[in-house]
This record gives structure tokens, sequence and C-alpha cells, in this order.
């Protein structure tokens, strides 16, 4: 399993257009927010720090969605034909390519994380910002639940285009990853609350705001982490039934 995890994530990291959509476009999107004009204020409760919990899952969502296009291509190569004739069972492959994916997560967080306290002199205890990184990385594991669902569904240009346009762009967007959720209409900040992307900026912001994550956020993750891993099962029974 270890030598697996190294394979795909060294995969991943030599990947360039991973590179840039999961780990240096959010860095870029993050500084130039907040360095134009005032950029808000510094510190736990400024904009810049906001904006960087944000971001960081904004990137932390686009790479674990990218697992779908790593399973795409498996698929095409006939590596998901091979798993079939192991003893493994369904939701154990689901499982291992989630642990897999989760990996290639890390970049994409401690990145923007590093752009906020080495640029934009965003100050944190260290247990803050420990803690905001591994909850950011555990609550990207429904996205990539997702975007194996969409690997085992779909085909490569399909799955690409599920996941940057409908998925990563619309879920940001209306998560709140890009603009406050405070500057929507009613409505969409009621539609909001209950999307994945906004619950899951709110359990890292909550702790550089110095408090724990509250439940409604924890309770409507899972929500989403059992729909998508549903959603994952499903797909792979229904690719292995098709072959």
């Amino acid at each position: 399993m270890w030598d697996y995890l190294r394979l795909e994530t060294r995969r991943m990291l030599r990947d360039t257009g991973f590179v840039i959509g999961s780990v240096a476009v959010p860095v870029m999107m993050y500084l130039l927010f907040t360095n134009i004009g005032t950029g808000g204020t510094d510190g736990t409760g400024g904009w810049r720090t906001a904006a960087m919990v944000g971001m960081a899952a904004y990137g932390a969502v686009g790479a674990a969605l990218n697992t779908g296009g790593a399973v795409a291509e498996d698929r095409s190569l006939g590596w998901l034909r091979q798993l079939r004739v192991t003893p493994m069972t369904p939701r154990q492959v689901v499982t291992g390519r989630a642990l897999t994916g989760a990996v290639t997560v890390l970049p994409a967080i401690c990145s923007v994380l590093l752009a906020g306290g080495l640029v934009n002199g965003v100050r944190l205890a260290v247990w803050q910002w420990a803690l905001t990184a591994l909850l950011l990385w555990l609550g990207s594991v429904p996205f990539t639940l997702l975007g194996l669902g969409n690997g085992y569904r779909l085909n490569t240009p399909q799955t690409s285009a599920v996941a940057n346009l409908v998925c990563n762009l619309g879920l940001a967007v209306v998560g709140g990853l890009w603009f406050p959720v405070d500057l929507f209409p009613h409505w969409l900040r009621s539609v909001s609350a209950y999307t994945p992307t906004n619950r899951f900026s709110q359990v890292g912001l909550a702790v550089t705001e110095g408090h724990a994550p509250a439940m409604g956020a924890i309770l409507v993750l899972a929500g989403w982490l059992a729909a998508f891993g549903s959603y994952a099962v499903l797909a792979y029974r229904r690719n292995a039934a098709t072959v």
C-alpha cells in the first residue's frame, strides 16, 4: 500500500496540469485577491486569513476531484479490469483509491497556507496552523470520493469537464470559496449553507478564529461523505457490470 501511495503521489506531482491547476492557481488567486486595493486586514480575524482558508479549500477540492481523471485513465488502460479479478470488494477498491487521492491534496493545502504566512503575514498559533491543515485534509475526503465516482462513471474527457466546470467551479462559487457568502442574496446564502464546499471551509476557518467547528458543519460534511461514497461504490459496480 505504501509503495502504491508513493507511486501515485509521484505520478500526480509530475503532472504539469495538476501542479498548475491545483497548486499554483490557488496560490496566485489568493495573492491576487488579497493584495489588490486595500486587501483587508491581517491576523486571525482579517480578510487575508479567511481568504487563505477559502483558497486552500478550493485547491484541495480541485486536487481531490483530479483523482477522477487518473481513475478514468486507469479504466482505459484496463487496470480496473485487473482489480476485479482480485478478492478485493468494490468498497475496498474505492477506499484504497480514496486514500491514495487524499495524499495528493496536501500540496494544494500547504502551498496556500505557506503563502498566507510567508507572503501575506497571517499570524496564527502553531496548533492553529497544524489543525487547520489537518481538518482541511480530512474534509477533502468527500470530494475525493466524488472525483472517484466521476472517474468510474465517465470517460476521460467527460471526467475532466465535469470536475473542472460543474463540480470544482460551481461548488467553489456557490460555496463561498471565492467570495464571502455575506455578499450573496438571501436565497443563495440559504443554498450555500447546505453545500459541501461551504461547510468544508467553515471547518478550517473556525480553527483560525480560535474555536471548534460548528456541529452543523460537521453533520453536513458527514452527509455529503456518505452520499459521495455511495456514488463512488455504485459507479464502480456499474462499470464492472458493463465490462
